[in-house]
């Protein structure tokens, strides 16, 4: 009997956080009304920071997401600002660890484009990106921050390639060419000097960024479906989450110089959505959420074998979609609260925040539970990281909000971005130039100028679409710039459901000039060509 208790009384793990619990917010604290995208990509769709709430939304064409200020919980209007500047549905998006007004967002259009926020919010759409980046052949998937560098961006896309960026000068700084699949997932470690990849070729890679070079790899889960890393911060060791060959969901720590084998491996469970890893360096604790089921597994991180602990879960029976989380400089340390997630249903419109929370009876500040945290200030320059210089992040004490290492921030200045001003318009110039557009005579007969009127109508929607969706990308002449001049106008005050149908209305006017111009050019050719054609059997 005693042999059994050891047993027993082994087997139980002292631990701060054993009796961590999930605490979800009350209906009016969350965020109701979202159209939340339906897009099957398997990234997160929410992004988190201590200013705003970022989600990608369900538009029809292009691509879009909406920016909350955090304290703005509640039913949001139906109507409200939204961030529209990609041509295709927008994959991830990332807010700059650096600057809380500037946040990262990746497309179907093959760019990256970063936008300016401003503190209130958004109170119109914005469609003025900072800067756009091009390089990827192909969508691109995910988009990660370097944690300590300013302005160095990491972008992975379906072309294979891991593209480094300097976002300042618009640039790439390197084009990681090592994969022979799609990318899964990437994440960094906790001085940004390597990057940890999965791949759909089943293989894990720690990859120096500057070089490109494979310091080591190895084959990771053995089941088809798609694995995810993260870095446990800066213990040298990784977590990667995927399926075994009999798809049950399992997890794997790793050494980051040797991926020949794991340090231990364990089964989740038999469900079939895929499991997202979110570590926390500060109490070593890694949660694992899986998309579709609610769920919220965490366990603590130790030094030795078998490294992984299980702690509990949070259960919950609504499926999420996607899930964000706040910095640790946004938790409430008056409530113990050492992790918030912010959850996106699956089956209605809402993001529910849901808090980590030690239960502990005194409202003082726990040093044990908050201990120094990463600083929103770079440690480096883009161009100190570029020629090879490697920091730790700068550090911020969670009870004053004070930095904790002041002195080596005084040589760092912040970058502020400012949103470019829309350019003055002249309505007398726009309206002279429309005035003196040459008007074309048609000389068709009526028969067929009918014929062709039927064939523009049954087609004017999608045509319309067509339009609106190449409008930028085009290249236009003169003949067309009125026109344009005309939408451009109509667009900037679009403003209620009446000035919609007006400006539609107008435009299909136009269009419908414009096609009968290009038939009658048509026409023209056509008679000429059986002119000429007469003139030569002659």
């Amino acid at each position: 009997m005693f042999f059994f208790l050891q047993l027993w009384f082994r087997g139980v793990r002292s631990s701060k956080f054993r009796h961590v619990y999930g605490e979800p917010a009350k209906r009016e604290k969350c965020y109701d009304n979202i159209q939340i995208t339906k897009n099957a990509h398997d990234s997160q769709f929410c992004a988190v920071n201590p200013k705003f709430i970022a989600v990608v939304t369900e538009v029809a064409g292009g691509g879009a997401f909406i920016v909350i200020p955090i304290n703005c919980t509640g039913r949001l209007d139906f109507n409200a600002s939204r961030v529209t500047g990609h041509a295709g549905p927008i994959l991830d998006i990332k807010w700059n660890p650096f600057n809380d007004n500037v946040i990262a967002s990746c497309s179907d259009d093959c760019t990256i484009k970063l936008w300016h926020i401003p503190d209130e919010g958004l109170s119109v759409h914005l469609t003025d990106w900072l800067v756009e980046l091009q390089g990827h052949k192909r969508r691109v998937a995910y988009i990660e921050w370097h944690p300590t560098a300013e302005n160095i961006l990491f972008s992975a896309g379906f072309d294979h390639l891991v593209i480094v960026w300097d976002i300042e000068k618009g640039e790439a700084v390197n084009v990681i060419d090592c994969h022979r699949d799609a990318i899964h997932s990437m994440s960094l470690n906790r001085d940004g000097s390597l990057l940890a990849t999965t791949c759909k070729d089943k293989k894990l890679r720690v990859i120096e960024p500057r070089t490109g070079i494979v310091k080591s790899e190895g084959l990771c889960h053995a089941g088809s479906k798609a694995s995810k890393v993260v870095y446990l911060g800066s213990t040298g060791r990784l977590l990667t989450t995927g399926f075994s060959r009999h798809s049950d969901r399992q997890y794997s720590v790793w050494d980051e110089n040797d991926l020949s084998k794991p340090l231990s491996t364990d089964t989740i469970d038999s469900s079939s959505g895929i499991v997202f890893p979110f570590y926390d360096a500060d109490t070593n604790v890694v949660f694992l959420a899986g998309k579709g089921d609610g769920n919220i597994r965490y366990y603590e991180i130790t030094d030795e074998a078998p490294y992984v602990h299980f702690l509990n879960q949070f259960l919950s029976g609504n499926p999420q979609r996607g899930l964000g989380f706040m910095p640790k400089r946004g938790l409430k340390t008056s409530q113990c609260e050492v992790f918030r997630f912010y959850k996106l249903h699956a089956t209605k419109g809402m993001c529910e925040p849901i808090s980590m929370v030690v239960p502990r009876k005194s409202d003082q500040f726990h040093e044990d539970l908050y201990p120094d945290t990463a600083a929103p200030k770079p440690a480096l320059s883009a161009q100190e990281w570029i020629k090879g210089t490697n920091a730790m992040p700068l550090l911020m004490s969670m009870k004053t909000g004070e930095q904790s290492n002041a002195l080596n921030i005084t040589s760092i200045k912040q970058r502020h971005f400012k949103p470019p001003e829309p350019p003055v318009i002249d309505n007398n110039k726009r309206k002279f130039a429309f005035l003196s557009t040459e008007t074309i005579p048609d000389y068709r007969s009526k028969d067929l100028i009918i014929e062709k009127s039927q064939k523009t109508s049954s087609n004017q929607t999608t045509k319309f679409q067509q339009l609106q969706q190449r409008f930028g990308h085009v290249e236009v002449n003169n003949k067309d710039m009125p026109l344009i001049k005309e939408i451009n106008s109509l667009g900037d005050n679009i403003l209620t459901e009446h000035d919609l149908r007006s400006a539609y209305q107008s435009q299909s006017e136009e269009i419908r000039k414009l096609k009968k111009q290009l038939a009658n050019s048509e026409q023209r050719v056509k008679e000429l060509e059986d002119q000429v054609r007469k003139l030569l059997a002659k």
